[in-house]
């Protein structure tokens, strides 16, 4: 608790004054909360615009927790009340009692959580330190997400099959008879077989067959995709110079392919597996040329493609360095990003189109996917994946790194052989702070302490500087408070 009383407020904490009543801001707050990342709210500390705090105290807890409660029941100021039964607490700080509000991560289903019983416009999330109102597409693409019926199963019924491109069909079919020889489905016209695959839907009204959403993505023709998926757009990059801006690039709009999701898919799983090492090994009298981090590639690609939403600005981007490779795609992750990496949760955005990779033995059914990856990055020795969320748009990174973890000690060791700097010192330092976040995803007051061999009041004075020209994000409370750097994806 007393780390957060020695910070200023950031995406997840806010400080609100409520000596004797709650604050109209309080639900705004409550509502962006829920609708991001979750947070704290602290009543009782001002924050000067200086970021200087001041312990106001509230004068009857009991009261305006009550208050808070009857509110948050209230369906007219509130659409829905996420927090847990021990979510408000009291605590007394330099002899004044403060309130504490523990705010969850919305599930999905529950989204968006709006005040005042208007969904356009009392819907907010947050942003930095503050909250901000949410845009009419942001409040519908929430709406889209918390619907239970798989997205990419709605019936395009002013779509015939001709927006299909059969030779893909084709090479879909040919890769499941590969690998599933006995599979009856194997056997079925074109236009069961898409049935079956949940590919194309009958119309109750004209008897006929009509693409699904996934169909489309799966198997259509880019001019036809973007015209139920405006924003539709996949892009593979090779940037192995730095002299220049891509040595390779595959775009789904180049009009010399199909720029299906399916054909995408085909044309870039090689380029990610080149260069893979691949240990000899046999299994009977063929050569078996796979290994975990061509497993780690097909999962990679294929969660991006899974995951995306196909209905928000910018496209689903993949890019490929000489020490790594970046996986973009847009929409938020639908579930904790902590649940994610963890594994055992699995919640696609196009469950449709998960099955139809999941047929090729291509992705992981009990939400494990990314649990792998974080794993065999692991047993590599190389730096831990970074995973992150970002807003306005929506979008969802995954930067995986072939480099080991650079030590604090190492970094200390390598400072020293130079000179002492000359000019500003408190710039040079702020400096080696950002030299070293290029390298590694997160530093601490403790790590910032061996860096820059200053002491702990030091250290903390220029990361919250830095928190306070948005130079940097802090995260966390207590003993483990983190900061990354504050940039926004550029995918």
């Amino acid at each position: 608790m007393y780390a957060l009383l020695e910070t200023q407020e950031h995406e997840r904490l806010e400080f609100k004054k409520a000596t004797r009543s709650i604050p109209r801001s309080l639900w705004e707050t409550y509502a962006s909360f829920a609708n991001t990342y979750g947070g704290i709210i602290i009543l009782g500390v001002e924050e000067s615009k200086t970021h200087a705090l001041r312990y106001t105290g509230v004068e009857d807890a009991k009261a305006l927790i009550q208050d808070i409660h009857s509110t948050l029941n209230n369906v007219n100021k509130v659409s829905k009340n996420i927090l847990n039964s021990d979510a408000i607490h009291t605590q007394t700080f330099e002899g004044k009692e403060i309130i504490i509000i523990e705010i969850p991560r919305a599930n999905r289903e529950d989204k968006p959580i709006f005040i005042n019983n208007d969904l356009f416009g009392g819907t907010y999330r947050r942003s930095g330190e503050g909250d901000y109102h949410c845009t009419k597409e942001e409040v519908q693409l929430m709406v889209r997400d918390a619907s239970s019926h798989p997205l990419d199963l709605h019936l395009l019924d002013g779509m015939d099959l001709s927006v299909l491109c059969s030779d893909t069909i084709t090479r879909y079919r040919r890769k499941l008879e590969l690998l599933k020889p006995t599979l009856s489905w194997n056997n079925l016209s074109d236009e069961l077989f898409l049935y079956r695959l949940n590919a194309v839907g009958k119309s109750a009204e004209d008897g006929r067959y009509h693409p699904t959403v996934a169909g489309l993505l799966m198997f259509g023709y880019q001019n036809e995709i973007v015209k139920e998926c405006p924003h539709y757009f996949l892009d593979y990059q090779e940037q192995m110079d730095p002299g220049t801006r891509w040595t390779d690039r595959i775009v789904s709009n180049a009009a010399t392919w199909s720029g299906n999701i399916f054909d995408f898919y085909t044309l870039v799983i090689p380029r990610l597996e080149l260069g893979l090492k691949t240990p000899f090994s046999l299994s009977g009298m063929t050569r078996v040329d796979d290994t975990a981090l061509h497993h780690v590639m097909r999962e990679s690609l294929a969660n991006t493609l899974i995951h995306a939403n196909y209905y928000e600005r910018r496209g689903a981007v993949i890019t490929r360095y000489p020490k790594g490779f970046t996986f973009s795609n847009p929409g938020i992750l639908r579930v904790p990003k902590e649940d994610a990496i963890q594994g055992g949760l699995s919640d696609p955005r196009n469950a449709t189109l998960f099955t139809m990779f999941t047929l090729l033995n291509i992705g992981e059914r009990a939400g494990s996917g990314l649990s792998n990856i974080f794993s065999v990055w692991k047993a590599q020795g190389w730096k831990e994946p970074i995973l992150e969320e970002y807003f306005q748009p929506e979008r969802t990174t995954l930067q995986l790194i072939m480099e080991e973890p650079v030590r604090i000690p190492d970094i200390v060791e390598e400072r020293v052989r130079y000179p002492e700097d000359t000019g500003d010192k408190a710039q040079q330092q702020r400096q080696k702070i950002l030299t070293f976040l290029e390298t590694v995803d997160f530093i601490t007051n403790k790590q910032v302490c061996i860096l820059l061999e200053v002491n702990r009041s030091r250290a903390y004075d220029l990361l919250s500087q830095m928190v306070c020209e948005s130079l940097l994000i802090a995260e966390g409370d207590k003993k483990g408070r983190r900061y990354r750097l504050s940039r926004i994806d550029s995918c």
